[in-house]
């Protein structure tokens, strides 16, 4: 099955010759994705990857990306923080219908990650909302790959707060 899917990286200083990154990418196997280096220091890839499972596209993904350049720090795998407008897309309604959704079940949807003039949501919780409901024609990849999506980010920010906290300690009892 094919997965469609963001990475975003956090470039090292030493990292950031573009035409070098998208040659190396391309040797490492990543020539199945869209790449986006436009904005300094950071890069960009949309995956149509191929694989037994959500779980076995990324996954390669990650690694021939850290193959091809070892210095990236990963800052977001997606799809995964989302607004209303973007749960509608893939939900196949409108926005004012998902608005209209949120607002009526008040009590059951699902809380957004961030509250706001703009309100983001992790997509794998609402599509799992939407599922539970029923009536709605969710791709079983989709909601594959943001849930994976998610605990991907999750884990990742478990492990920075993990870091610093263990660096507290560290002073504490030093």
């Amino acid at each position: 099955m094919e997965y469609v899917f963001t990475l975003k990286y956090r470039l090292a200083d030493e990292d950031c010759e573009a035409d070098a990154i998208v040659e190396r990418l391309g040797e490492a196997g990543c020539d199945d994705a869209t790449i986006g280096v436009g904005q300094p220091g950071r890069l960009g890839l949309l995956f149509s990857r191929e694989g037994a499972s959500a779980l076995e596209a990324v996954v390669s993904a990650l690694k021939d990306v850290k193959r091809a350049v070892p210095s990236a720090r990963l800052v977001e795998a997606g799809p995964d923080f989302v607004g209303l407008t973007d749960v509608a897309e893939v939900a196949g309604v409108s926005r004012q219908n998902m608005r209209k959704l949120m607002l009526s079940h008040a009590t059951d949807f699902p809380p957004p990650v961030h509250e706001g003039s703009a309100s983001v949501w992790h997509l794998s919780d609402v599509l799992e909302w939407l599922t539970a409901r029923g009536g709605y024609d969710i791709k079983a990849d989709v909601a594959d790959v943001a849930k994976l999506a998610k605990q991907i980010n999750l884990a990742k920010e478990a492990r920075q707060i993990e870091t610093r906290v263990s660096r507290q300690l560290e002073h504490l009892v030093a």
